[in-house]
């Protein structure tokens, strides 16, 4: 089993998997609710450090009025109801992306969900709220703008301490049978495993997730480099 693995899912399919049952849209996303609690209590035993979830992003405004304010709702519901199970069980609750867009009751509950689970260390669960990979390489870059002014160069580490919470991403699964990133954590997928699945969000299973787990640890990741030879295999020259 790998351990503190850094998982990143966007959760695809909820209004599609609604729509094909006859239901509105947003029974759908609160399907997709309960499923991301079972991931979230699953994916520590699965070794699971990190988990990022695509949950809003900033196209995602384009949407009808009322099906934003049901999701933005949602997500202040699903804040509230969870806050209290995460810190019980030890996860880290925070979110990325811009929250001055964001409805002030939704802001209040963000403010309360990282405040009471700030001190978790079990998982850290990351929800992109309002999220967009390319805003937030911009973001940095002016910062990093600003510090070459001032006489420091701009590396990849320099610019990649000034993505907020920036860490490289293991594996990026994306549910919905669509296969792109949609301005999804762009730079911290630069040598993720990307594992698509044509399963909606709602119908996606700890099983599933494991299963995803299972594929990553027997793909070989080389970073461009070659594998490395075992040294018997070795030509005598490179002894």
């Amino acid at each position: 089993m790998q351990s503190n693995l850094h998982v990143a899912i966007i959760m695809d399919g909820n209004g599609r998997w609604a729509t094909g049952r006859g239901l509105p849209r947003i029974a759908g996303h609160s399907a997709g609710a309960e499923t991301l609690r079972r991931i979230v209590e699953a994916a520590p035993d699965c070794g699971i450090g990190v988990l990022t979830v695509y949950a809003f992003s900033s196209d995602n405004w384009k949407r009808p009025r009322l099906e934003v304010e049901a999701l933005m709702a949602l997500l202040g519901c699903y804040l509230e109801n969870e806050t209290g199970r995460c810190l019980a069980s030890g996860v880290k609750m925070s979110i990325i992306g811009r929250r001055d867009r964001l409805p002030e009751s939704l802001r209040a509950s963000i403010d309360r969900a990282e405040g009471e689970t700030g001190q978790c260390h079990l998982l850290q669960l990351r929800l992109a709220i309002d999220y967009s990979a390319r805003d937030a390489i911009v973001v940095a870059s002016n910062r990093a703008a600003s510090q070459c002014a001032a006489g420091a160069p701009i590396t990849r580490e320099s610019l990649e301490e000034l993505l907020v919470e920036s860490r490289p991403v293991d594996i990026l699964i994306r549910t919905g049978g669509e296969q792109r990133l949609s301005d999804f954590l762009l730079w911290e997928c630069a040598y993720a495993e990307l594992i698509f699945t044509n399963r909606m969000w709602p119908d996606f299973s700890p099983f599933d997730l494991q299963r995803a787990i299972h594929q990553y640890a027997h793909r070989e990741r080389r970073f461009g480099g070659i594998p490395q030879a075992p040294a018997e295999s070795q030509e005598h020259w490179l002894r």
